[in-house]
């Protein structure tokens, strides 16, 4: 026996410490997926601003592409193995996340639209409810991603163009356009250049310069990194552009294709005359156009404040270049990126004094890179940051504000001031649109298309690997006389020529094999960024994943003559046995856990929620309930959830039971001390009971689910000890091997 076995014990303890070492690992993964989630939750960061993404739990595997491919910063992340919306309002729609899961679990969908009165009632094609002829392209219509406004402006044109042709429209009256385009940024610009593509006579006002909202970023900002295709262009030659290199390109594709844009054209009125035509009046001039398309933005007029001394000329509501503003004392004004982006580019500049005011109590729909440069400049000193605050009054040397901390008194501030910037938002342009026949009624929104369950691949997979196993199985049957053989005995069989491993369909299939095996782990490569060069979706890939591993399996089979031998390749075949298998796991059992505590998660959400609004209403008076509440509530999910080891969660079933009662007698007791009434005491109480109850399912399901997680670590392990055999058994084929390679007989 020699040291096997103390070596042995050596082995199982060092596997036991890895275990344990990665469970734990990835219970703080879980614990910040968590913590991020309710953090994200108090802060309201959570809620979609429009599109977002939604993520079917009975698909998701937890591989964690969607948030690789995601461009925004904390969208998305794992939570107890699968995917969860962590900020849903930094999603600005580029829909990456969708294209790259490999199962479809993915899909954008929009917000609740319709109780929404800031959304232009459009249908499919963009064109206006009640209006037709009129329609809205780009920002206008809530998407702010200049890929969207670029798409939505090419579908227009089309749109257009399509109906003039089937209407055989001819050009009668030399002075009626087929199309007038309102705007002359990424959606306009795709609309002109769309137009002009299908041959219809266009004129497009600007009531600034080109570029649209994009010419109002500060400079050097980066504007655009999605790949984008123009019409009469193609795709544009890189997928990342600053606002100069942006701008300069449009620049160009209008002198190019001589793009009919006119500067200076502030749209005055736009009416529907009898005959379904548009009188479009602009910069003082009066056009005729069968169609109009609004490819505007949202911002509108700048919003003002109100206060006394707004109209001083250091009060500007834009940034261009802050390399402009250096040793001053500046107050930035709001609470969003553009805010952001100010007050940190400012406080960059030498001698700079930066105070940042905002009028709520916290950053809710910061992108994640601008609010870590804000809490680093915040830290260094660089920029002071005054919530809580707004401005009342801004004279030539000072500005002062109004600082109103809940609960506290609110004070005056003066603070010593050179510029302000106010980054308010804007006054959208819902007047002029609804004046031109727009509708901004959520009754008239169309429905929003109900989510469509996409295929994940998997059933054209498994049909085409069942189908083959029945031709597999056929042949075995057909020749049942020589598999039935005893494997010592087949050589004297008629059909071993053609059926033993190194020839005919036997060798065959094993180098059949060979090249599903390398297909099949080309997926791996296709998964990762290096692989992105490779073509097809990943979901294409994911199916082939599948389908090639089940058939090299079959393959191996035949190709062993349905048999395991004692070899390199009969344990090459019992691993890829035992690959298939725990994939069949992964992708099946495994997937269940997840989504049952994720399901648990979700409604512990929900009942938190309700907690949190019916406490808050029974404490109108300011008694301290409901913060109790609060209190309660959340030290007793700390307690439940996430416990380090076995031994401490079975002792904690034991002490969870003491705390429960003991915090329900305390919030009953505040609650009648308070003068709450008996049986809404009681609600809460339930409420509190709930969460608890399900904060310990959704933990005990963690638990199950980290059990189960070792199915991944067999895989890869037994697909790296497949590849070593595979290899292993080819070079043995080579050496040693009877094989005839070309059907002339190999060595004897």
């Amino acid at each position: 026996m020699g040291f096997a076995p103390l070596l042995l014990v050596f082995l199982v303890l060092l596997l036991a410490l890895a275990g344990l070492l990665l469970r734990r690992a990835e219970l703080r993964v879980v614990a910040e997926g968590l913590q991020a989630r309710s953090e994200a939750q108090e802060r309201g960061s959570h809620a979609a601003r429009l599109q977002h993404p939604h993520i079917d739990l009975t698909r998701c595997i937890g591989c964690g592409t969607c948030i690789a491919a995601c461009p925004e910063e904390g969208v998305l992340d794992l939570v107890h193995g699968q995917a969860a919306v962590i900020h849903g309002s930094r999603c600005v729609g580029h829909g990456r996340c969708a294209e790259a899961c490999p199962v479809q679990a993915i899909a954008l969908t929009l917000g609740a639209v319709q109780t929404r009165n800031d959304l232009p009632a459009l249908t499919p094609e963009f064109e206006a409810v009640g209006t037709p002829g009129l329609f809205l392209a780009g920002e206008v219509t809530g998407y702010a991603l200049i890929a969207t406004a670029v798409s939505h402006g090419t579908a227009v044109a089309n749109t257009i163009a399509d109906r003039l042709e089937q209407e055989r429209v001819a050009p009668e009256d030399a002075e009626l356009l087929d199309l007038v385009i309102v705007g002359a940024g990424p959606a306009g610009i795709a609309c002109a250049l769309g137009a002009k593509e299908r041959g219809l006579r266009t004129l497009v006002l600007e009531q600034q310069e080109l570029g649209g909202t994009v010419a109002k970023y500060p400079r050097r900002k980066l504007v655009m990194t999605t790949p984008v295709a123009l019409p009469l262009v193609g795709r544009l030659a890189k997928d990342t552009y600053t606002k100069e290199e942006l701008l300069d390109l449009w620049s160009k594709i209008q002198g190019e294709h001589d793009l009919p844009i006119r500067n200076g054209m502030a749209l005055e009125s736009l009416q529907q005359e009898a005959d379904g035509t548009f009188a479009v009046r602009a910069g003082g001039e009066s056009f005729r156009s069968r169609c109009v398309c609004m490819a505007i933005g949202r911002r509108g007029t700048p919003r003002k404040l109100g206060v006394p001394g707004e109209e001083l000329s250091k009060v500007s509501y834009a940034l261009l270049d802050a390399h402009a503003y250096q040793g001053l004392q500046l107050l930035v004004v709001g609470g969003g990126d553009s805010a952001i982006e100010a007050a940190v580019g400012l406080a960059e500049q030498e001698g700079n004094e930066v105070t940042l005011s905002y009028r709520k109590g916290a950053f809710t729909r910061l992108k994640a890179r601008n609010e870590r440069r804000l809490q680093e400049a915040e830290a260094e000193g660089r920029i002071r940051v005054v919530l809580h605050s707004e401005v009342v009054e801004i004279t030539p040397g000072d500005v002062y504000l109004q600082v109103a901390p809940p609960g506290g008194e609110a004070e005056t501030l003066a603070l010593p001031n050179d510029e302000v910037f106010v980054f308010a938002g804007g006054e959208p342009p819902f007047a002029l649109l609804a004046a031109a026949g727009v509708s901004f009624d959520p009754k008239d929104r169309p429905a929003q298309a109900p989510l469509v369950e996409r295929g994940s691949g998997l059933l054209p997979a498994l049909a085409s690997a069942a189908a083959l196993a029945a031709v597999a199985l056929g042949f075995v049957l057909v020749r049942d006389d020589y598999y039935r053989m005893p494997v010592a005995l087949r050589p004297d069989s008629p059909h071993h020529a053609w059926l033993r491993p190194g020839a005919g369909v036997g060798l065959a299939l094993g180098l059949a094999a060979v090249a599903l095996v390398v297909t099949n782990l080309a997926y791996l490569l296709r998964r990762s960024r290096l692989g992105s060069w490779l073509p097809g979706s990943l979901k294409g890939w994911m199916t082939a994943h599948v389908l090639t591993g089940i058939v090299a399996l079959l393959c191996v089979l035949v190709h062993g003559g349905v048999t395991f031998r004692d070899s390199a390749g009969g344990h090459a075949g019992l691993a890829m046995a035992v690959l298939v298998l725990t994939g069949a796991v992964g992708r099946y059992v495994y997937a269940f856990l997840p989504r049952a505590a994720n399901g648990r998660e979700l409604v512990l959400d929900e009942v938190r929620s309700e907690v949190g609004r019916l406490s808050a209403e029974l404490d109108r008076e300011g008694r301290g309930f409901a913060d109790l509440v609060r209190s309660e509530l959340h030290a007793l999910v700390q307690d439940v959830r996430l416990r380090g080891s076995v031994p401490a969660r079975i002792l904690a079933l034991f002490r969870q039971q003491g705390r429960l009662r003991r915090a329900l007698a305390r919030l009953a007791g505040q609650g009648i001390r308070s003068g709450v009434p008996r049986d809404e005491v009681r609600k809460v109480l339930a409420l509190v009971r709930r969460a608890e109850r399900l904060t310990l399912v959704a933990s005990h399901y963690e638990d199950l689910r980290l059990l189960l997680a070792s199915w991944r670590y067999f895989h890869r392990w037994v697909a790296l000890l497949m590849v070593l055999l595979v290899v292993l058994h080819l070079v043995h084929a080579l050496r040693f091997g009877n094989v005839d390679w070309f059907g002339l007989g190999g060595r004897e």
